[in-house]
């Protein structure tokens, strides 16, 4: 029998899921190994018992908890898709804020039209997560290797070094010597410095390595005249997952 996959979605862009349903023609040879039996982009089925659940999104409201534990309750392996699920991302960025003002500002008198959520928080915070692919979005070549270590009975591994580290492997020039500030030092590799190579940053949506060698970074930065709380909001962008987790 094949392992029943299914796919969900919670506060997010659905980008990721959108990342996956792109790979087309690598999406299909795997098709033959595995039974997708809940993507709401292409079916309506629900409520069968999974094999692996994939989850986007980030959890906001009580009704979102509830359905989010129900998930678990039926899948065997739980997978966080993207940095909204992983470390709830940029949604994050309203832990901050009231946010009843935050619709204030958006919708303006119009604002007492829409319900207010929660705080924007990681699976993590309310069900055990069996693995991840972060990003924002999700790197597809990621993707497929982590279904594919899923669907042979294997732990999915991500790199535990810093994306600088696919940066020289690739030659790209280092963003600091444009004067543009980084988070590749202290960022989880794994996207092939997909954003550097395109004239970009790194912002540090895939979150940052295990054990980041902060100190030395902050001391990079400082070089280049940031204070503290100018470091502090560069890293806040995807990285507040730990206060969010709280």
């Amino acid at each position: 029998m094949k392992p029943r996959v299914g796919f969900f979605d919670f506060a997010s862009c659905e980008g990721c899921q959108l990342t996956v349903l792109n790979l087309e023609n690598e999406l299909l040879d795997l098709v033959e190994l595995m039974e997708i039996v809940e993507f709401r982009e292409i079916s309506s089925a629900h409520g069968e018992e999974l094999d692996i659940a994939f989850v986007e999104g980030s959890i906001c409201r009580p009704e979102d908890v509830k359905r989010l534990r129900a998930i678990r309750a039926r899948s065997r392996q739980l997978i966080a898709l993207g940095a909204c699920a992983d470390t709830a991302g940029i949604n994050a960025l309203t832990s901050d804020r009231p946010v009843a003002e935050l619709v204030r500002e958006v919708y303006g008198d119009k604002g007492e039209a829409f319900l207010v959520a929660g705080r924007p928080r990681p699976l993590e915070a309310f069900v055990p997560v069996d693995g991840r692919v972060p990003g924002c979005p999700i790197d597809g070549g990621e993707f497929l290797t982590v279904l594919q270590a899923l669907l042979i009975g294997r732990t999915p591994e991500l790199p535990t070094f810093a994306v600088c580290a696919e940066c020289k492997l690739r030659e790209l020039p280092c963003t600091f010597e444009r004067d543009v500030i980084c988070l590749g030092p202290i960022t989880r590799a794994g996207c092939n410095a997909h954003c550097i190579a395109e004239g970009d940053r790194c912002r540090g949506c895939r979150g940052m390595v295990d054990a980041p060698r902060s100190g030395p970074y902050y001391r990079i930065l400082e070089e280049y005249g940031l204070s503290e709380e100018q470091i502090r909001d560069e890293l806040r962008l995807y990285n507040l997952g730990g206060e969010a987790k709280k």
